[in-house]
Parts: C-alpha cells; sequence; structure tokens
C-alpha cells in the first residue's frame, strides 16, 4: 500500500512531529532551562533581596478641603417626580392611494394557448407544427385555420404570428411555447 504525504493531511502530520520532538529535545539541548526554577519576573529573580524601603509620614490634612462643609445636593434619588407627558404624536398624510387606470374599449381576448414546436417541409411547403393544451399535435401552412378558431399568418424561422379569425388580436408565439 503506498501513502499519499503530500496532501495537507500529510503537512499537517508533519509539523505535529516536528513540534514533538522539540518538545522532547528541548531539555537535552538547553539544560539549564528548568521552568520551576526560574521566576515569572526575571528582574527580581537576578537582582537579589528586596530593599528595604522607609514609611514616610503621611500628612493627612491635606486631603481636607479647606471650604468646610459640602453644598447641599439639588438632586434627591429619593424624592420622587411625575414623569414627563409623552411628546405629541406626529401626523403623517397617509401614503398615496395608487389607482389603476381604467382599460377603455372591449376587454382583450384571452391569449391564444398553442405552442410552436418548429417547422417542416411537405411537397417542398414550409409548415408550422403546433401543440394544443389538451396535447394534440398538428400541422399548418400560412393562411391555414388552426382549430376553427385562429388562423396563420406568417412563419419564421423561431416564430410564427397567429390571429383570431375575427381580426381582434394578434400574437406571435415563440418556438419554446407561450
Amino acid at each position: 500500500m503506498k501513502v499519499n504525504i503530500r496532501g495537507p493531511l500529510g503537512y499537517v502530520a508533519a509539523a505535529a512531529v516536528f513540534v514533538a520532538l522539540l518538545v522532547i529535545a528541548r531539555p537535552v539541548l538547553y539544560p539549564s532551562a528548568n521552568p520551576a526554577q526560574q521566576s515569572s519576573n526575571g528582574a527580581v529573580a537576578t537582582s537579589g533581596p528586596l530593599p528595604v524601603v522607609p514609611v514616610v509620614d503621611l500628612n493627612l490634612d491635606r486631603l481636607r478641603k479647606a471650604g468646610g462643609e459640602l453644598p447641599a445636593a439639588e438632586r434627591d434619588p429619593f424624592r420622587f417626580r411625575p414623569k414627563p407627558s409623552p411628546p405629541a404624536p406626529r401626523v403623517q398624510a397617509p401614503p398615496p392611494v395608487f389607482v389603476p387606470p381604467v382599460p377603455t374599449g372591449p376587454p382583450l381576448p384571452p391569449p391564444i394557448p398553442l405552442k410552436y414546436i418548429g417547422t417542416l417541409t411537405v411537397d417542398g411547403r414550409l409548415r408550422a407544427s403546433f401543440s394544443d393544451a389538451r396535447g394534440n399535435t398538428f400541422s399548418a401552412k400560412e393562411g391555414d385555420v388552426l382549430e376553427g378558431r385562429y388562423r396563420l399568418l406568417r412563419i419564421g424561422p423561431d416564430s410564427v404570428d397567429v390571429a383570431y379569425l375575427d381580426g381582434s388580436a394578434r400574437q406571435t408565439i415563440p418556438m419554446r411555447g407561450q
């Protein structure tokens, strides 16, 4: 079995082995570095005994205020006052109401529910293939009537133009459906 040590796990393992070797080899390489004998403050450990500092006489009279008594407090934390009245609420104007425009004229007919599948050539004439909502497929050439309600006006490379028989609405149907 071959072990790949060049991945991230190999680098981590190599670093752990290196640190372990340093910890083990430290007492051998530096025998004077014994943590039990060292002080946390290196200056105190090397300077010898502590010096004796004489006690100085404190002049406590200088701490007293020359003015005498303190002035009376203006604020009494134990005296209760009524809460101040809340500020008057701001009067905001209501947001403007959006009124959609009223359509003029007769309602638009519903969209044509045909899906344009693609084109095919029959007897040298270009025909378009369609699918309706029921899953039926059929083909038609320009000028033909589809499902008794629609007329195929134009066949393009990626879309067709279809209109209602009465000419009330015209719709372009892309090749990937409506």
